[in-house]
């Protein structure tokens, strides 16, 4: 299992700004509402494999999520040559060839995060994350039978902290996830 938190920024005019909020994350969210028929983005949100969403709070359901997407075939996806040199971070991202159209995407993610919340429904809390998302990029897009490789750079903002490097290919359109990888990284 992978997992991304990405923080939306609609709750950032609360009086306390979430500092890994981004409105890109505000507005992927909205996107899977409009496909996947929910009224509107809400907190917390969970959205399983590109196509199931629920209240990420329901453990139950998380389960139930997880055990049907776990089933599910997924295509082979790579992430090699993974190095961090002069404050940015290199890879290569590699997959099989693929059984439809898809997009590939790349995530570095800190691996552990914590806000300390000043204001709102947390107020006076202190949060812990963890695969907070930082960046998140389109590499590129392929169609059916094809096989991706690309090289991608990225920015480290907070040197000399652990990071995940997430590669992963899509349906168009914010659609199922075909296959993912993961890699962690100690600078």
């Amino acid at each position: 299992m992978i997992v991304l938190e990405e923080h939306v920024d609609y709750w950032d005019d609360l009086g306390w700004k979430d500092t890994y909020s981004s409105h890109a994350f505000t507005v992927r969210q909205q996107t899977y509402a409009d496909r996947l028929r929910v009224d509107g983005p809400y907190t917390p949100q969970m959205v399983v494999d590109g196509n199931l969403q629920f209240v990420g709070s329901d453990r139950e359901r998380a389960t139930q999520a997880f055990e049907k997407a776990r089933a599910l075939p997924k295509a082979r996806v790579r992430i090699l040559s993974l190095r961090v040199e002069n404050g940015s971070l290199r890879a290569r991202i590699e997959t099989d060839a693929l059984q439809s159209p898809a997009e590939i995407f790349v995530v570095l993610a800190l691996e552990h995060a914590q806000s300390q919340v000043l204001h709102g429904e947390n107020g006076g809390h202190r949060l812990e994350h963890v695969a907070v998302v930082r960046n998140l990029v389109s590499v590129g897009n392929a169609a059916k039978g094809e096989m991706l490789s690309r090289d991608v750079s990225f920015a480290v903002s907070a040197p000399g902290q652990p990071y995940r490097v997430i590669a992963f290919v899509q349906e168009p359109k914010q659609g199922r996830i075909l296959g993912a990888a993961v890699e962690r990284v100690s600078q």
